[in-house]
């Protein structure tokens, strides 16, 4: 009862230790956050969640130094919430200056992870020490599913703690100091430096490694322990999950010799050290900085197959900055849209339908490096010879050839009233004549991508050999609804509105 009370006690004060921690800080608003639940699907499309959200994130920002971090949490959110608390205070509390160099940096990274999981498991004592109460008060040597019924209220209160100290999170954190950026990743979430190049191109570059057992650095390090690679590898997971680094997780940190195939291990084969890559110049970057939980990228790889996630999300950032105002808009605008992707997939009942009966939670982090925002939705914008730019949102898809619902918005660029109209002077209004859209105006998106393991090119001028953005014909059995009509499948809504927008005000203005 005492052990209880302490307890509650130590996380209540906790609780109240760590809301003050970053009252005092700024939120960076030159970044974004979106986020979206867990779904599982049913037969008719319809969708439940499965728990509530699990992940963290953070962004803030303390002078010049400036601190963002996403946290796929699982089995609860607990470890995942701690994090992006005690982090937060163990970097912009002034343990980070201007004077730093690069060493510097990665050592007070290093550190600061360490101090963040010891903390972790040290708010979890009081917890232990109850755990530990109850267990010596139950009969040994017979499992729970057999003990009587006069046992049934402490079986309860075990579940009940034990849930409490489970779970933990995988993190993507990236810092800039002096204009540098630092990247720090423990686990699967990943981090793209995507980049505006002098030819217009966006180069897509994954600055973080993901921690799994595909990764043969990180299974070299666990045949070091003693391990047997061959067998992990075979089984893809870690205790049950794909990350073989992760902050928390006390079961896998303290007791993993219980379980078969992590036992023969010397020292702990589940590690929190974060991979620190950086600090990477920004001078005169164009561009922006991803940071993104597996959820999110592994949902578009269900529907859409391997391969091509980083270009894609890349695409639809990309799509998005030039729709959108705000860059908060911009990040939820690419989840929604990874999600419509997930659940159109799977009510299709195609190939790849039987890959997306589920997923897990996504969030999405966006920070800006002096990337346009908002081009498209300014109705002033036009081209230097006097058109008029409107989006339209034209379906795009990976090399797989899968016809997906992700799109990209082109741009098709209308003549002004006073320019020539297919080959004619033309001071008709709007109404009276049909837009054209000429071959030295033809829209094009390109992407340049890169990553640790790959290096490809991507170009809508797509010939099938790796491009990211293709023309294709309908599949044959698109077939007609009941009112003979088939889904649409590129979007005009956005260029009717702007055009009839545009009729309107210059129809007024001939009359005054």
């Amino acid at each position: 009862r005492t052990s209880a009370v302490m307890a509650t006690q130590r996380r209540l004060g906790l609780q109240n230790e760590q809301t003050s921690w970053t009252d005092d800080l700024t939120v960076c608003h030159l970044s974004g956050i979106g986020y979206g639940t867990n779904r599982i699907y049913q037969v008719d499309g319809t969708s439940t969640e499965a728990h509530s959200l699990e992940d963290g994130w953070l962004r803030f920002r303390e002078d010049e130094c400036f601190l963002y971090g996403v946290f796929n949490g699982y089995d609860g959110s607990r470890v995942s919430q701690f994090v992006t608390q005690r982090l937060t205070a163990e970097l912009l509390l002034g343990q980070l200056t201007l004077s730093r160099n690069d060493a510097d940096v990665r050592k007070v990274l290093l550190q600061a992870f360490d101090v963040v999981e010891r903390s972790f498991f040290e708010s979890i004592d009081d917890s232990l020490a109850e755990k530990a109460n109850l267990h010596s008060q139950l009969p040994e040597g017979i499992p729970h599913s057999q003990l009587p019924q006069q046992y049934q209220k402490l079986l309860e209160k075990l579940h009940k703690i034990e849930q409490e100290i489970a779970g933990g999170t995988t993190a993507i954190v990236a810092l800039i100091l002096n204009n540098k950026l630092y990247i720090a990743n423990i686990g699967t979430s990943r981090a793209l430096l995507c980049k505006s190049t002098a030819d217009g191109q966006l180069q897509v570059t994954q600055v973080s490694v993901d921690h799994t057992t595909d990764n043969e650095d990180e299974l070299f390090r666990l045949s070091q322990l003693g391990l047997d690679v061959a067998k992990i590898k075979q089984c893809g997971l870690i205790g049950g999950q794909d990350s073989s680094r992760r902050i928390g997780d006390y079961r896998m940190k303290y007791c993993y010799s219980d379980v078969e195939m992590l036992s023969p291990a010397k020292t702990k084969p589940v590690i929190a050290e974060p991979e620190i890559h950086g600090g990477q110049s920004l001078d005169g970057v164009t561009g922006f900085l991803v940071l993104m939980t597996d959820g999110l990228y592994k949902a578009l790889e269900a529907a859409h197959g391997p391969g091509q996630a980083n270009q894609e999300i890349a695409a639809m950032v990309a799509t998005e900055f030039a729709l959108q105002t705000r860059l908060d808009v911009v990040a939820q605008a690419v989840v929604d849209r990874v999600r419509r992707i997930h659940r159109d997939t799977f009510v299709s009942g195609g190939e790849r339908s039987k890959f997306c009966e589920r997923h897990e939670d996504m969030t999405l982090l966006v920070r800006n490096f002096h990337y346009p925002l908002g081009e498209m939705s300014q109705t002033s914008n036009s081209p230097t010879q006097g058109g008029r730019i409107y989006p339209v949102s034209v379906p795009y898809t990976s090399t797989q050839g899968t016809l997906g619902k992700t799109s990209v918005t082109l741009s098709l660029v209308m003549p002004s009233q006073n320019q020539m109209m297919n080959g004619n002077h033309s001071n008709s209004t709007g109404d009276e004549t049909t837009p054209t859209l000429t071959n030295s105006q033809s829209p094009t998106a390109t992407l340049q991508s890169t990553n640790t393991h790959t290096h490809s090119s991507s170009s809508s001028s797509g010939d099938g050999q790796g491009h990211l953005f293709h023309r294709h014909r309908l599949p044959h059995t698109l077939q007609p609804d009941q009112d003979g009509r088939v889904e649409p499948y590129v979007d005009f809504l956005e260029f009717y509105r702007l055009w009839t927008v545009d009729h309107s005000e210059q129809t007024v203005a001939g009359a005054q």
